[in-house]
């Protein structure tokens, strides 16, 4: 069983001029998406795992290898994320199915030497929908710098039948970020990282 692939679509943005001045280093976020035929569309599906344990590796593969040379080499990429947009005809549940897997995520996790989990949106529309990949550092989900979104559309995707699968990365944070990092958030208010809110038992 193989995902039927009918495109792939890269995005690619460098960013020179930022907040109104000149960046050091050019801000480069990316994205690589495969538009797949949705294998349960139109119809419920009570187990999806057959299909998500076949897609999951091959799409995984697949689009690692391609970002990861649209980046320039693994080590490039310090921000990553992954985004589903299921067309009309499927559930969002279809969409999450194949991202949610480790089946699917630990290829780029493992080519890019990543500890944070992979931040995600899954979604349903039709063709020419907002694709939204966000962003966070790969080992440190506290550094805000890296906190991005990455948002293109693709004009003919995905089809009713369809899910387009994304991800995403970047080769810096935002430029000229001043915001801090939640770290300093949490010594002020005395809050523990594991518990930000401070919320009693």
């Amino acid at each position: 069983m193989e995902p039927e692939i009918r495109k792939i679509v890269t995005f690619d943005e460098e960013t020179l001029i930022e907040g109104f001045r000149k960046v050091e280093i050019p801000w480069r976020m990316f994205a690589v998406a495969a538009v797949v035929r949705n294998p349960w569309a139109g119809r419920y599906v009570e187990n999806l795992k057959p299909e998500i344990q076949a897609f999951g590796p091959v799409l995984g593969e697949l689009l690692t290898r391609r970002i990861v040379d649209l980046a320039g080499g693994a080590s490039a990429i310090e921000a990553y994320g992954k985004a589903a947009v299921v067309g009309m005809n499927g559930e969002v549940e279809h969409a999450s199915g194949l991202i949610h897997t480790l089946r699917f995520g630990n290829f780029y996790r493992e080519a890019i030497a990543a500890k944070s989990y992979l931040s995600f949106t899954n979604t349903r529309g039709p063709a020419n929908a907002p694709i939204m990949v966000p962003l966070m550092d790969k080992n440190d989900v506290g550094r805000r710098s890296h906190y991005l979104t990455i948002q293109f559309s693709i004009p003919d995707a995905p089809g009713p039948d369809e899910i387009v699968i994304v991800l995403g990365g970047s080769t810096t944070g935002r430029p000229h970020h001043r915001i801090g990092d939640r770290y300093q958030d949490l010594k002020d208010l005395g809050h523990d990282v594991d518990n930000p809110a401070a919320v009693k038992d």
